[in-house]
């Protein structure tokens, strides 16, 4: 199976390393196990978006943008937890 070498801090070494459930688990592993949500949108869905409805928003829009930007926390640390 082809592999890529890659550079980490130590910090992030140490803490994939704690993050394996066996000592024999390959890092390849731990970090398949982890997920990162596919949500947002593309920057083809954002052109197209632009393209239908124009470079303005509605007021409507706007206040849910803005919500959402306030709503908006730091992503779940993938490496603990469930």
């Amino acid at each position: 199976m082809p592999s890529k070498t890659i550079s980490l801090r130590i910090e992030a070494y140490e803490r994939l390393k704690r993050a394996r459930r066996y000592p024999s688990e390959s890092f390849s592993q731990v970090v398949l196990r982890a997920s990162w949500p596919n949500e947002g949108i593309t920057g083809a869905q954002l052109l197209r978006q632009y393209e239908e409805n124009g470079a303005s928003y509605s007021e409507e829009a706007l206040t849910r943008i803005e919500q959402a930007k306030a709503d908006d926390l730091p992503p779940e640390d993938k490496w603990h937890g469930s």
